[in-house]
């Protein structure tokens, strides 16, 4: 029997964006709330719907920069402008996940340092970073008093799935580095890894294993004392992606 294209209903196909970053020590997800219906009104994800002459990656850079302002790029692209890093997180596909239409989205997730304030654009009445405990939970007041409501469509499980996808990343990779400057101290290596994992972690022991993981973490020569008291040694990402020995999370 020949191929007839017309035997299958169309679908559209969107990006949504788990954007992560470490803020006021805390773990943040940019939110914007939506302008137009379905959902209008509700804090979501950025995303939108992909367009004929695009593919995946340039799709969610530019739902990116329409709906919040900000440009977060892959970083295997040379002569880029930030450190940014983003790679495709998962493909979401239920029947009923859109009232609109049939909607399959495949979700991405892009980590950068404390990015600043986002602004709204496109389809998004506003912007905002938040804490992923706050966009996770129903019910009650968020830090900065927004209502906790629902994320609209099927973000909240979206955004679960990339919190939980950077901390099982940042055992047995170097991705923790994304979230910081491109010189960084040990200590504020450290608060990623706490900020990221919700838990507070030995100074001495962490140091000790970050310095001693081959290829992890390169001496840049340089010392600071922006986080007061003596100075502290300034160091860089180094060439391993893979962590051997992995930074195992503690239980909890």
């Amino acid at each position: 029997m020949p191929y007839d294209p017309s035997a299958f209903p169309p679908f559209a196909v969107t990006v949504d964006l788990v954007v992560l970053t470490v803020r006021r020590h805390a773990l943040c997800a940019m939110a914007v709330r939506r302008g137009e219906p379905p959902f209008q009104g509700y804090w979501a994800l950025p995303g939108g719907f992909v367009r004929a002459d695009e593919d995946l990656a340039q799709a969610a850079a530019r739902e990116l920069a329409e709906e919040t302002g900000l440009c977060v790029h892959d970083p295997s692209v040379p002569g880029q402008d930030n450190g940014a890093h983003l790679e495709q997180l998962a493909t979401y596909g239920d029947p009923g996940r859109d009232p609109r239409m049939r909607v399959v989205s495949v979700a991405h997730l892009a980590l950068a340092p404390d990015l600043p304030a986002p602004r709204a654009g496109g389809d998004a009445s506003n912007a905002r970073w938040a804490p992923v405990e706050e966009l996770l939970q129903q019910g009650g007041h968020g830090r900065d008093g927004e209502p906790a409501a629902p994320l609209a469509f099927d973000h909240a499980q979206i955004l679960a799935d990339g919190v939980e996808r950077a901390r099982s990343k940042i055992e047995y990779s170097s991705l923790a580095t994304a979230f910081c400057p491109p010189e960084f101290t040990v200590g504020e290596l450290r608060r990623v890894y706490e900020a990221v994992w919700g838990v507070a972690l030995d100074p001495r022991n962490f140091h000790r294993k970050v310095t001693g993981t081959p290829g992890f973490l390169v001496p840049t020569g340089g010392t600071t004392t922006r986080q007061g008291g003596r100075p502290a040694q300034l160091f860089r990402a180094g060439g391993a992606t893979l962590l051997n020995p992995p930074m195992l999370r503690p239980e909890v």
